[in-house]
This record gives C-alpha cells, sequence and structure tokens, in this order.
C-alpha cells in the first residue's frame, strides 16, 4: 500500500504539471500528499525535507545552470549559435530540416551550452526549416530533445550537470567508461535518427503538413529572418557586402572547442565539478574576446542568462524536492530494496532503480542526487569498475526522467514550441524515454561482458 501511495504522488504531479500548472507548484501539493500519506508532519515534511532538498541541490549545482546559461545567451547574443545552426543547414540542405536541427542542438549541447538555452537558441531555425520543407511542426520539440538531451548527454566528456554528478561518488572523471559510452551514444544516435525521421515521414504521408499560427511571435519571425540571412552569409561568405554581421564558423565554434579541450585537462587536475565550471567560465571569457565586436550588451545579456538560469534550477529543485520527500516514506524504502534484489548483473539493478528514482523526481540529476548517496557505497563494496558505474548511472538518469513532469520537457514543449503534450509528447516519449532504455540494457550487457 505504501508504494502505491508513493506513485500515487508521482502521478499527482504528473497530471497537474501536463494539466499547465506551474512545476513548483505541482511539486509542493504532491510533496504535501506523499507526506500526508505517510504519516509525517506537514510542516517537517515542508518546512525540513522539502525545502532541504530544494535549497540543497540549488546550492550544490546553481553555479554549473548560471554558467552553462550565460555561454549560452553569449553565443546567442553574438549570433555564434545562429553562425553554427546557418553552417549545419548549408550542407544539410532543407530536406534534411529535422536533421540540421538535431546536429545543431547536439554541437552546442555537447559544448556545454545549457539544455534550456540550446532550446530557446535553435527553435527559430527550426521553425525556419520546418516551414520551408513543409514537414509538421509538432516533431519540432522531439527534434529538440533528441539532440540536446539524449546522445550528448551521456557522451564522454560531456559538461551536462548529469555527467558531473558521478565523479563526486565515484571519484571519477566525466571521461569514464570512454569506449562503451561512446558506443551507447552512436547506438541511439543511430536508432533514434531512423525513428523521428521514419516518424515525420509517416506524418507527411498521412496528409499533415507544417501549420502557420497568428501566435508565431514577431521575434520569432524576426529570428527567423536573421537565420536565413546568416545562411546567405555562410554561402556567399561575404558578410560585409550583405550588410550582416555574423562570426565567422571558425569563431563561433572556437568557444565550444575551448570548453571541451579545458574539460578535460582540468578535470585531470582538480575536482570534475570544479573543472566544469572553469570549463564553462574559459569558453565564456573566449567568447567575449574573440566576439566582442558582435556582443552589443553585456550586462544585458548576463542578466538574461542568470534568468534564465533561475528559472530552469528551480524547476528542477522543486521537483527533486518531491524526490527527498518521497525518499523518507516506507514506500519508497520498499521499492528500493525490492529493485536491489533483481535477479542479474548487479549494473541491472544499479541501472533499474537509477531509472526509476530519475523519474520519479523528473530529473536526471534530481534522480542522481538522490540514488547516488544510497547505492554508489553498495555497489562499490561488489568491486564493480567504477568507470562502468559512471556511465551507466549517467544512462539511466536520462531515461525515465523525460516523463511529463521534468521540468525540461514542460519548458520545451509549452513555452518554447508553444504545443500542446497531446500533439507533441509521443515522439518525445519515444526518443527520450523508451530509446533510452533500452541503451540503458544495451550499456548494462556491454559493461557486464567487457569491464
Amino acid at each position: 500500500m505504501s508504494i502505491i501511495l508513493l506513485l500515487m504522488g508521482l502521478a499527482i504531479l504528473i497530471i497537474m504539471t501536463v494539466g499547465g500548472l506551474n512545476v513548483i507548484i505541482s511539486a509542493l501539493i504532491a510533496s504535501t500528499f506523499v507526506a500526508l500519506t505517510a504519516g509525517q508532519s506537514f510542516i517537517t515534511a515542508m518546512s525540513d525535507t522539502y525545502m532541504k532538498g530544494f535549497t540543497g541541490y540549488f546550492a550544490s549545482w546553481f553555479l554549473l545552470f548560471l554558467l552553462g546559461a550565460i555561454f549560452g545567451k553569449i553565443m546567442g547574443a553574438t549570433k555564434a549559435s545562429d553562425s553554427i545552426a546557418a553552417w549545419v543547414l548549408k550542407f544539410m540542405g532543407p530536406k534534411g530540416a529535422v536533421m540540421a536541427v538535431v546536429l545543431a542542438c547536439a554541437i552546442m549541447t555537447y559544448g556545454g551550452v545549457s539544455l534550456f538555452v540550446v532550446g530557446f537558441s535553435v527553435y527559430p531555425l527550426a521553425v525556419a526549416l520546418f516551414r520551408e520543407a513543409n514537414l509538421p511542426r509538432r516533431f519540432i520539440p522531439a527534434a529538440l530533445v533528441f539532440g540536446s538531451g539524449t546522445f550528448t548527454m551521456f557522451l564522454p566528456g560531456s559538461p551536462e550537470i548529469q555527467n558531473i554528478i558521478p565523479t563526486e561518488y565515484f571519484k571519477t572523471s566525466p571521461y569514464s567508461g570512454a569506449t562503451i559510452g561512446l558506443i551507447v551514444s552512436a547506438f541511439v544516435f543511430i536508432l533514434g535518427s531512423l525513428y523521428l525521421k521514419n516518424a515525420v515521414n509517416r506524418a507527411v504521408k498521412r496528409g499533415e503538413r507544417f501549420e502557420d499560427r497568428p501566435t508565431d511571435s514577431r521575434r520569432n519571425t524576426m529570428a527567423e529572418a536573421e537565420i536565413a540571412a546568416s545562411v546567405e552569409v555562410v554561402n556567399s561568405k561575404l558578410p560585409r557586402e550583405k550588410g550582416i554581421e555574423i562570426p565567422n564558423i571558425i569563431v563561433a565554434i572556437i568557444p565550444i572547442i575551448v570548453v571541451i579541450i579545458s574539460l578535460a585537462i582540468y578535470s585531470r587536475l582538480i575536482d570534475s565539478t570544479a573543472a566544469a565550471l572553469y570549463s564553462l567560465l574559459s569558453g565564456i571569457i573566449v567568447a567575449c574576446i574573440l566576439m566582442s565586436k558582435y556582443l552589443k550588451n553585456l550586462w544585458g545579456t548576463l542578466a538574461e542568462g542568470t534568468n534564465e538560469a533561475i528559472m530552469a534550477a528551480c524547476n528542477t529543485s522543486a521537483v527533486v524536492a518531491f524526490g527527498k520527500v518521497a525518499a523518507t516514506t516506507t514506500g519508497f524504502t520498499q521499492l528500493v530494496d525490492a529493485i536491489l534484489h533483481i535477479p542479474g548483473p548487479p549494473l541491472l539493478s544499479f541501472a533499474i532503480c537509477i531509472t526509476l528514482l530519475s523519474g520519479l523526481t523528473g530529473s536526471a540529476s534530481g534522480g542522481l542526487g538522490i540514488s547516488l548517496p544510497i547505492l554508489a557505497p553498495i555497489y562499490l563494496k561488489m568491486g564493480i569498475d567504477i568507470g562502468a558505474l559512471h556511465r551507466v548511472s549517467v544512462i539511466a538518469s536520462d531515461g525515465m526522467a523525460s516523463l511529463p513532469h521534468n521540468g525540461y520537457v514542460v519548458t520545451t514543449i509549452r513555452n518554447i514550441c508553444g504545443e500542446t503534450f497531446k500533439r507533441a509528447y509521443f515522439p518525445f516519449f519515444m526518443l527520450t524515454c523508451v530509446l533510452i532504455t533500452i541503451a540503458m540494457l544495451v550499456g548494462v550487457i556491454l559493461f557486464s561482458m567487457f569491464s
């Protein structure tokens, strides 16, 4: 019964979030339900457990959110993201609209740009491409999340939070478990690309087309025009004659290369969390120096990045806090105990536990933050390779985390793309929850065989 009540609390959180209620309010209500049905004091559960979970996560990871958001805003303000997107489009062409969106997101995400910022930055490009190719726009959220929230998330060397958190518990680096991590990432990219293109093609054959909306904002229209002009610049290589100022693709991509290389260097010398912060800071400084003439309002850009970081961190902290409340219940203890006794290789129960807890919190980083303090000591004592534990935990955290109450899911489908869950969530779900769960099993099998 305790487990059923816990799952009911999760269902309340998902239903309210999908219904349009703010995720922070939804998390508070769901946490209250879980605490009261577990016989806990409302005041203690909310003011102590919930708020400690909220503030603890916020304090631990806000700087990473902040620098990632600022880096992304600077890449956008200098039009470096436009240059990268236009360069991708030049080689993919309108017929490759879907994969152009995916690759533009992948390049920026692996380079350290925050998921939320990538979504806001690439969406105008996606609208322009899907309009030109006459593809149904309900697939834009799926293209965005596939490029920014799947194979690049667990690609070795990623500076994203979920690749950094395991380093604290296993004393590993962001590159741990690299070989099999690369294989699994390639597996996800290939399978996901085939699924997404097939899904779009089937929709087109059913008669679905791009739909213009009266609600398309002037801001998006202007952004699409800028990107279209940027493509002309890339093709003509005469930006001044065209009267358009965007950085050369080499200049635009250097800050991303700096982040990737500096993370590899710093992570060998210092703590991986500090290494991620220093690498993002290095990328920000290099971007400001190389593209200073394109950066019209530095202080305004910093303010916008800070606001977006606060929103993203608070949304994630709210669902993590819900998970903290859930973790104090008998149902949670029973659920974890049952998972730990799943037959098969130890990595399987480890991965399943992280997957379910990430789904419970609606956050990959939140699921890791709750599960690893409990699971890491248990599985380290089994003598399992720490590289395998690191990489499997990263992959496992990325699947069920994308259930509808996830802050990034809500922001991408509703706020960025202006879609409904009914129209847009199914391909989103297939590329995240289903495909990543399959990838997790592939990773467990490979690590169990070769590590």
